[in-house]
């Protein structure tokens, strides 16, 4: 049950970051206005909220792993909101990222 609740703390995490870094670009390169831009600002700030709440308490170790889950969503990201077309280096490096943020978070340890 805490791997599950952790997955979900990523992908919330992640829906905050790669979505308020998406504002803020909007906001800005698109020309779509400073209200995007600030809700973008706002999105990012409960990000780091948000990654408070994973069960394992090392700082380094949560981002570490975060890492992989915003590569991979960053990617998803793209194809949901701007029609981007990964080619499968970009799906391969996700899929790396993706089993490295696994091994850092879940692998077992003795402590």
């Amino acid at each position: 049950m805490q791997i599950v609740r952790s997955a979900a703390l990523f992908v919330l995490a992640a829906l905050l970051e790669i979505g308020g870094a998406w504002l803020v670009w909007q906001g800005v390169r698109e020309n779509k206005g400073w209200l995007w831009a600030a809700g973008g600002a706002l999105a990012l700030g409960a990000y780091g909220f948000v990654a408070t709440f994973q069960p394992d308490a090392h700082f380094g170790r949560v981002l570490a792993a975060y890492g992989g889950i915003f590569v991979a969503g960053s990617i998803l990201w793209g194809v949901v909101a701007d029609g981007y077309r990964p080619d499968r280096w970009d799906i391969t490096g996700a899929l790396v990222c993706l089993a490295g943020m696994a091994v850092i978070m879940y692998a077992p340890r003795g402590n």
